[in-house]
């Protein structure tokens, strides 16, 4: 009769560990979550310096319809070496991904990052402009 009760425990146990297991809910390559959210702007932005503190002048101007973002950093700065830091609407990400600092020192040709929707079918690049404050 223990046998039977085991056998039944653990059968019990796996049924409910597949089922609990049981993915309903959609990921895409990062593991993030897709929603059924089509916005897609970025928020906020920050450019840290390799000390991690802002290197800005001021706030930075986002357009959101002509999909730029305009930043000053201070005269001096080192801009191989630069953090940017993104705040996306809900369920968005960023492509390319910022894995580390970033070299924003050719400023004729500015970086484009993408911001993608919750859904993943909307994608809008962002050309974030940087300029140097006159000394």
């Amino acid at each position: 009769m223990k046998k039977y009760f085991r056998i039944a425990c653990v059968l019990l146990l796996v049924s409910v560990a597949w089922v609990g297991c049981k993915n309903d809910f959609p990921v895409d390559e990062d593991g993030l979550l897709i929603t059924d959210r089509a916005e897609c702007f970025v928020s906020n932005f920050e450019l840290l310096g390799g000390d991690f503190q802002t290197v800005r002048t001021k706030n930075p101007v986002i357009d959101t319809t002509a999909q730029t973002i305009q930043v000053e950093v201070f005269y001096g700065t080192d801009l191989r070496n630069l953090f940017p830091q993104f705040s996306l609407v809900t369920d968005a990400k960023l492509d390319p991904k910022i894995t580390g600092k970033v070299d924003f020192s050719d400023l004729a040709n500015p970086k484009v990052y993408t911001v993608v929707s919750g859904n993943r079918k909307v994608r809008k690049p962002y050309t974030v402009y940087v300029t140097v404050q006159k000394p």
